[in-house]
């Protein structure tokens, strides 16, 4: 059958230069020159100020339920005054601001204040305050980045994290109770004084070197890296998506939002879009997690979004959702014209299923658009542009960036160049110096080939991770990203995400970390509140994890593809083991760490009885 049409919108043509060099490499780039940009982010805000004075800028709910707004003319005032508070008390690169708490308005305006007068800011994952026990990663980040002033929202809630980690001579900040036993500085405060001649000379001394801020990133050590993030950076990145994803611009975006401030998506890709094209970001307060997610169908049953940002668990909760509210299909659709996700791949059924509700709505499928980018690039590196995108896919480079396909073992690592990367680590020289290679390309440490070697234009495809990958005991080479991504489409929705257990070993295992509720679904006879490790021992939970592997092991080609045992885990992911991000990524190798004993069991003899052996017949 003839699939529906897609929505129509302003995209650029996949176009792409290919430069092939004799040992291997293969370096790419668009054929587009990168257009002008101001030299400062808050530039863009100064002219949608004179254009739409009264547009939503930003919204989030309020203690009553209903939205609290702030236009585009009431927020430029009050983040000037703001950045006049911020120069009285000398801070700098070396007195940062840092933000403990989630996205909100006084988030948004500090952010804004601080990038306006050349003031670097660095937000932190709350779960650093919130989740970990030990605080362990929150002093490090503070030794690290010594900040001058520290914001949370809510005085009472980080007062443990705000005892045990901030110095007393740095500045704390809050909007809604003070903490105990803690001087604190009333958030209203900052605005008191009204800005004056000094921060519009603040921000006509910002140029393109300037640091706007530092985003954290944890590495395989679990210690995090302070990666730096320029004014260039932030106005080159949201230039070239202006030039890959013309729509954006065209329409101004609508947007709602729950992705996190302190993470390179939810920050620099939608906070600074909304910026860069006069556009409206309703903060969701919601999550893809149970419990959370409620409150986002909230938000979208009142708000149409012009364009739907997620990592593909929203897009796994959304569609339940989607199926049984007409109401809230149709406002969905209404006039989204891009659904767009990244973080992870998106199984076929999900895709698909978001397909068939588009046309029931609209007539219409809705265009997909997915991506490559990192901390260290920006984050966009690479986009898809058109229609007949699949999983996995990952596009063709922005306008103005160079990416190159390098040699590494049996793979080829993707690295970026341009005016969108970092230009290293805050007071990590070394992690700085190794992050790239003699070409000054910023190494991504991902794979990735060509969807089609006799056709560039059909983009790349993500090949997994470079350093993930291991070798059997034979000396087979195990491709780590394609397995996990076959096995958490095979395992919808039941496995959340897997981590892939074998090196040096005879076959593979994998870890099963699994979908609490959907495992819960298969179990109609428990009670809501049964504990997660009895949910597990459930026939039909157990039977649908076994038929699982048996049906991968009937498919594997070989022992580079085939699972001979898993484990299915009744203990979620771990912060404060480095085992997960706020966004809900897993560190393969973090896992592998902290769990090393589930590990042993999956290989012991004979299997212990939580151990599903694969069998092929």
């Amino acid at each position: 059958m003839t699939p529906a049409p897609v929505r129509r919108i302003a995209m650029r043509s996949s176009r792409v230069e290919v430069t092939r060099r004799p040992d291997g490499t293969t370096v790419l780039c668009s054929p587009e020159v990168l257009g002008t940009y101001p030299d400062r982010l808050t530039a863009r805000f100064v002219d949608w100020v004179g254009r739409t004075p009264d547009r939503v800028f930003m919204a989030e709910r309020d203690a009553g339920g209903g939205w609290r707004t702030l236009t585009y003319a009431v927020a430029y005032e009050r983040f000037r005054a703001i950045g006049e508070a911020l120069l009285e008390r000398g801070l700098s690169s070396d007195r940062p601001v840092a933000i403990l708490s989630d996205n909100d308005l006084e988030h948004a305006l500090l952010a804004l204040a601080a990038m306006h007068v050349g003031v670097p800011y660095f937000p932190i994952s709350s779960a650093y305050s919130l989740v970990s026990s030990d605080h362990a990663k929150l002093r490090y980040v503070f030794g690290l980045l010594t900040p001058g002033l520290v914001f949370a929202a809510d005085g009472e809630k980080f007062a443990n994290a705000i005892r045990a980690v901030v110095p007393a001579d740095a500045e704390v900040v809050t909007s809604k109770s003070a903490v105990p036993g803690r001087a604190t500085t009333a958030f209203a405060a900052l605005e008191d004084s009204p800005p004056t001649g000094a921060v519009d000379r603040a921000f006509g001394a910002v140029g393109p070197d300037t640091i706007a801020k530092f985003l954290l990133t944890s590495g395989s050590t679990g210690n995090p890296k302070a990666v730096i993030q320029t004014q260039r950076m932030l106005c080159a990145n949201q230039q070239m998506i202006a030039q890959a994803l013309p729509y954006l611009h065209a329409v101004p975006p609508v947007i709602v939002d729950w992705l996190p401030w302190n993470h390179t998506f939810g920050s620099n890709h939608n906070f600074g879009l909304t910026i860069w094209n006069g556009g409206s970001l309703y903060i969701d307060d919601g999550k893809p997690v149970p419990g959370a997610f409620e409150k986002s169908v909230r938000n979208l049953r009142e708000i149409a979004p012009t364009v739907y940002f997620n990592v593909p668990r929203g897009f796994e909760e959304l569609v339940p959702y989607l199926r049984r509210e007409r109401a809230l299909r149709e406002k969905f659709f209404s006039r989204v014209g891009m659904l767009f996700y990244a973080g992870a791949g998106l199984s076929q059924p999900v895709w698909d299923a978001m397909d068939e509700l588009a046309v029931q709505s609209c007539g219409e499928r809705i265009l997909w658009v997915t991506g490559l980018g990192a901390t260290e690039t920006g984050p966009s590196a690479t986009f898809t542009t058109r229609d007949g995108v699949r999983s996995g896919m990952i596009g063709l480079p922005v306008p103005g960036v160079e990416v190159k396909l390098a040699p590494e073992g049996d793979k080829l690592e993707l690295r970026v160049r341009g005016p969108s990367v970092t230009p290293g680590y805050w007071r990590q020289s070394e992690l700085t110096r190794a992050a790239y290679d003699e070409e000054g390309f910023y190494r991504m440490g991902d794979a990735a080939r060509f969807v089609d070697a006799g056709d560039p234009e059909q983009g790349l495809f993500f090949d997994g991770r470079v350093a993930e990958d291991f070798k059997l005991s034979s000396g087979t080479w195990v491709s780590v990203g394609p397995l996990r991504a076959k096995v958490i489409a095979a395992g919808a929705p039941h496995v959340q995400d897997v981590v892939v257990a074998g090196l040096n070993r005879d076959s593979l295992g994998v870890l099963v970390f699994p979908n609490v509720d959907a495992c819960r679904g298969l179990c109609s006879d428990l009670p809501a509140q049964t504990p997660m490790s009895e949910v597990l021992r459930h026939e039909a939970v157990q039977a649908r994890f076994q038929g699982l592997f048996d049906g991968l092991a009937r498919e594997s080609t070989g022992s580079s593809t085939r699972i001979a045992r898993a484990i299915v885990l009744d203990a979620p992911p771990s912060i404060d083991a480095s085992e997960v991000t706020d966004k809900g990524s897993i560190n393969q190798r973090a896992v592998l760490k902290s769990r090393a004993a589930l590990v042993e069991e999956l290989y012991a003899e004979p299997p212990s009885p939580r151990v599903i052996v694969a069998k092929r017949k």
